[in-house]
């Protein structure tokens, strides 16, 4: 499909008011300040409008715009994201754009029907609402019985909710014909995996199979304690390693989350080899960089320990994401969840392309390493896969 006739069709379902909601995401620019773009239709004043809500690292926005002004505000989302996730009320519709405005037009109809909502209500929207009680969040002590997120448990429902926006927009990137298998290395205490999986599952009743990976046997016993009561049959927890786990060959996606140091890159490895379409991981403790660091123009920040410690972190995720790109993903730092609730607030994004890096990739990539005397561990353990 040509981006024309995209626009076309997209603008004649806004125009028909069948919109009941839509997100705008994968900015083009990793500078774009504005990081994510959601769409509701409200009514004011008696006058239909279509409510703009600008997702930035921190803070949100609102715009209010008549239908009739919405193809140029559509225009511009086009020329700044490059993908589109809209529910309409009788169609879902996954978008894609490619860098030259090629577009992959998914669409799902029938399977649900949805009313357009047209009250305005500045509440915070999250794919899991807040006043509605999930079985898994009341078992794991986040939600009452009655479906109120606990006071004290509030910061965990946002991370929660932030996770399951990563996961809907990989959806696309999932095989829809087959059995989706998915890691999860490092689960701990799991809330995130549980997420994972009634996200996938109850709610848009795909076919998943999915495993948590962690070393301490009572968290596990307990996990799958929770997965049996919840008859989450196609949810296990293993306590093993991540570097001594080799029970499969081929993994859609493999999320993980604060697994340490190099046992992030670990993961890393092996999702690549087990040709995962998705990866989302969240680093933690990245030390390796910081022993290795030698590059005396930098002194002025290195002298500094906290500081030369923040740089090693951040270049070491550079660097990771740097890695995937050279081995076929499209790879994104986003932020997982506020500074403010705990530093380790990186979620490295990869979704498998297989798209051959440039020349001027790999060099650009020899060069920032030569730079900092750095020897990654991703990069000896993909050695052979890269160019």
């Amino acid at each position: 499909m040509e981006i024309e006739q995209m626009k076309e069709q997209f603008l004649e379902y806004i125009d028909k008011k069948q919109l009941v909601n839509a997100t705008i995401s994968q900015p083009r620019q990793k500078s774009n300040e504005v990081k994510r773009i959601k769409l509701k239709p409200i009514e004011l004043k008696g006058v239909y409008h279509i409510q703009i809500e600008y997702q930035y690292e921190r803070i949100l926005k609102h715009e209010n715009i008549i239908l009739e002004n919405f193809p140029d505000a559509f225009d511009q989302f086009l020329e700044g994201f490059r993908q589109i996730h809209a529910q309409f009320s009788q169609e879902t519709v996954h978008i894609q754009l490619s860098k030259k405005n090629k577009v992959l037009w998914k669409s799902e109809k029938g399977k649900t029907s949805k009313p357009v909502d047209l009250s305005h209500n500045r509440k915070k929207k999250y794919l899991l609402d807040d006043s509605t009680p999930y079985p898994f969040l009341i078992r794991l002590g986040v939600q009452t019985e009655e479906g109120k997120v606990k006071k004290q448990k509030y910061d965990k429902f946002k991370q929660i909710n932030r996770f399951v926006e990563f996961i809907d927009d990989a959806l696309m990137h999932l095989p829809q014909d087959r059995e989706i298998r998915i890691l999860d290395f490092g689960s701990g205490k799991s809330y995130l995996t549980f997420a994972l999986y009634h996200y996938l599952k109850i709610e848009k009743g795909l076919n998943i199979r999915v495993t948590g990976l962690d070393l301490k046997k009572e968290v596990i016993e307990e996990c799958n304690q929770i997965a049996k009561d919840l008859q989450y049959e196609d949810l296990e927890f293993l306590v093993g390693d991540i570097n001594d786990y080799n029970d499969e060959t081929s993994v859609d996606m493999v999320v993980t989350l604060h697994a340490c140091d190099v046992a992030t890159d670990m993961a890393l490895a092996r999702a690549v080899r087990w040709g995962a379409k998705v990866i989302l991981s969240v680093p933690c403790c990245q030390h390796e960089l910081n022993r290795q660091l030698n590059a005396p123009s930098l002194e002025v920040m290195t002298q500094h320990g906290l500081i030369k410690e923040r740089f090693a972190s951040l270049a070491t995720d550079s660097i990771r994401a740097e890695i995937l790109k050279l081995v076929g993903y499209e790879t994104q730092l986003l932020e997982f969840i506020d500074i403010e609730h705990t530093p380790k607030n990186i979620l490295i994004r990869a979704y498998f392309t297989g798209k051959k890096p440039s020349n001027e990739q790999f060099a650009r990539y020899n060069a920032f390493v030569e730079f900092l005397s750095a020897n990654p561990f991703l990069q000896n353990e993909l050695n052979d896969l890269l160019p």
